[in-house]
């Protein structure tokens, strides 16, 4: 911790270096207009703008009303706020992934961005090696003159989900799947012990049949917080991404995954032949299916994980969704 001894900020403060770091820094990437892709974002700003810029400057714009009403004392950032945000120092970019928001085919698109070559087409890096570490940087790594220069010029762009929706697809994925053994062992075991009433052996033992409501008990339970941060897959996206100290120039939402990755890459100037993956549709949890896992939920403790997402709705925009019922 000692080297983030100096303070570390975001665009929101602007970031302390000399003009010469800055001449050293600078990135050397421009796009086919001549443009870096921030310059090339609030360029865009200036003139008549398209739907898709204006939807975009809407969300930055209430992204700041939200986060000027709802914080009132700004803190430093520290190396384990930097470490979802993955450097593209080739294209001036930053990008915090949120997990079961897309981000595997992100990290794809990334890894074709910076790979020099090395990758065509993202489909054709396997899953497991697009969460592989050292495939791609994370700011957490760079100095802290190098920080607050990409923080200052790189465009800096996270996606996200209606909250509920992700929590629940990140049930499915972790709790219901049968290889998933590690994350059976390392919390499906902890949530039957404490919030199971007479649970068997087996159960205790293997982990592999924690039930929704059981999960959600698991979230609310104090003593859960008090041990160790969320896991990724269910933290809150603005205390993965701290969106209210890191200026964010795009938030993209899953809803809107096609078009919204289509700007970034236009944006960037990447390759024509560069595509975001398409995701599939049949496995994928939607808003009815995420209903189904509610139902079983008393409104109590509905209020009490509404509230605990709360910020992530208030902060993109998302509406209390309908099946809830705690009016």
């Amino acid at each position: 911790m000692s080297s983030f001894s100096r303070s570390v900020w975001s665009m929101n403060h602007s970031p302390i270096f000399t003009d010469a770091e800055d001449r050293i820094l600078a990135t050397t990437w421009r796009g086919k207009s001549g443009r870096s892709p921030l310059q090339a974002l609030y360029d865009s700003d200036q003139f008549q703008q398209s739907s898709l810029q204006a939807i975009h400057q809407h969300r930055r714009e209430l992204l700041s009303s939200v986060c000027n009403r709802y914080t009132r004392k700004r803190r430093l950032l520290t190396p384990d706020d930097l470490r979802h945000l993955v450097v593209d120092d080739v294209h001036g970019l930053l990008y915090c992934y949120v997990p079961k928001v897309a981000c595997t085919n992100w990290k794809r698109v990334m890894m074709v961005l910076t790979g020099q070559g090395k990758y065509q087409d993202p489909l054709e890096i396997p899953a497991n090696e697009a969460h592989v570490s050292s495939n791609l940087r994370t700011l957490s790594e760079y100095s802290i003159s190098e920080i607050n220069h990409r923080l200052r010029n790189y465009l800096k762009f996270i996606f996200v989900r209606e909250p509920f929706e992700r929590l629940v697809s990140a049930y499915r994925n972790k709790f219901t799947r049968s290889y998933n053994t590690a994350f059976h062992k390392r919390y499906g075991t902890k949530i039957i012990r404490r919030h199971r009433l007479e649970p068997s052996d087996e159960a205790l033992e293997r982990g592999n049949d924690v039930r929704f409501d059981e999960f959600v008990y698991y979230l609310l339970d104090p003593q859960t917080q008090r041990e160790e941060p969320f896991n990724e897959h269910w933290e809150r996206v603005h205390s993965l991404c701290h969106p209210c100290i890191v200026h964010y120039d795009v938030v993209g939402k899953y809803e809107t995954l096609a078009e919204d990755a289509s700007y970034i890459l236009q944006l960037v100037g990447a390759d024509i032949n560069i595509k975001f993956p398409s995701s599939s549709k049949t496995t994928r949890t939607t808003d009815d299916m995420t209903a189904q896992f509610f139902q079983d939920i008393s409104p109590f403790y509905q209020r009490r994980l509404f509230n605990l997402y709360k910020m992530d709705y208030l902060l993109f925009n998302y509406s209390i969704p309908s099946y809830l019922r705690i009016q």
